[in-house]
């Protein structure tokens, strides 16, 4: 069909103007780079939608899952955020703040007096850590010598320690991990003197390869045991020094393995990041961080 001088062609042409136009009027998206922002194209000054901001952390998988809840009830209260929770280890968030790669570091220890300069901590709750086996081990309990023995290669067989007549199978956390740097330091151990089986990540590779293994030992974020045993994981919790580690122990101080999770920024935190910052430090999230088994600052 010869569609030329037809009024179909000139209803067509004309509703494709009228899209194009319509289109350009309600604005599109665009992106700003490095800003963190995305901001939308308006017609006589009027904004279509509202800026979309956007605030990236980096850093602890100790404080990842807690932040995680907590960044999404943040979006749902102001829904012009948008949050990115991203893990690696304490130094990586540490680090990440410090460039100006990450708007927050997240970490599971204290700042090194290396790390100091130019950052500034802000603590959102408190932590312990304790060492874990297979819920079938019967040992209960161990005391500060025991497991430096264990972690140096001088205690091998599980038997010389009340348990089972099987090598100890050692795993120990990796390098850059606040969680080893803690565990580093209240025992008095040098990473180089540590005789270990297996190398982890996070939380969650040290008890999984608890549970595959009866014979293994580890150690993990409180937070992160318990709520793996009350969920029903094949781990068990081992008192340190006689003391069981409880969120009402690591609240007195009576378990002598405890640490801040921390929010890091690059001086001090700025308007979004500050927002964010004093949310995660308000009784408003108090559930969401007990319900990880850690205590909050405040109390």
């Amino acid at each position: 069909m010869n569609l030329k001088g037809s009024p179909f062609l000139f209803l067509s042409t004309l509703s494709l103007l009228i899209a194009v136009v319509g289109g350009c009027s309600e604005g599109t998206g665009v992106g700003i780079a490095g800003s963190g922002n995305v901001r939308r194209s308006s017609v006589d000054g009027v904004s279509s939608q509202p800026t979309r901001r956007k605030l990236v952390l980096t850093g602890s998988s100790t404080v990842a899952p807690v932040m995680h809840e907590i960044a999404r009830r943040f979006e749902t209260l102001h829904p012009e955020y948008r949050i990115d929770v991203q893990t690696g280890g304490s130094s990586r968030g540490i680090g990440d703040a410090k460039n100006g790669i990450a708007d927050i570091g997240m970490a599971s220890r204290d700042l090194k007096s290396s790390e100091k300069s130019g950052l500034v901590a802000n603590r959102i709750a408190m932590d312990g850590i304790c060492l874990i086996a297979h819920r079938s081990n019967p040992v209960m309990s161990l005391d500060t010598e025991q497991v430096r023995s264990i972690y140096r290669g001088g205690a091998k067989n599980w038997k010389a320690l009340g348990g089972p007549d099987a090598r100890i199978v050692v795993i120990n956390k990796a390098e850059g991990r606040g969680t080893l740097e803690v565990f580093l330091k209240h025992f008095s151990l040098a990473i180089e003197n540590i005789e270990a089986d297996l190398i982890a990540g996070d939380n969650q590779q040290v008890i999984k390869s608890i549970q595959s293994n009866p014979h293994a030992i580890g150690y993990v974020s409180v937070g992160a045991a318990d709520y793996e045993v009350k969920n029903g994981g094949q781990i068990k919790i081992i008192q340190s020094d006689g003391v069981s580690p409880t969120m009402n122990s690591i609240r007195s101080g009576q378990f002598p393995i405890t640490r801040p999770l921390l929010l890091i920024t690059k001086g001090q935190p700025q308007e979004d990041a500050a927002r964010l910052i004093q949310f995660a430090q308000s009784d408003e999230v108090h559930d969401l961080i007990k319900a990880q088994y850690f205590v909050p600052s405040a109390e």
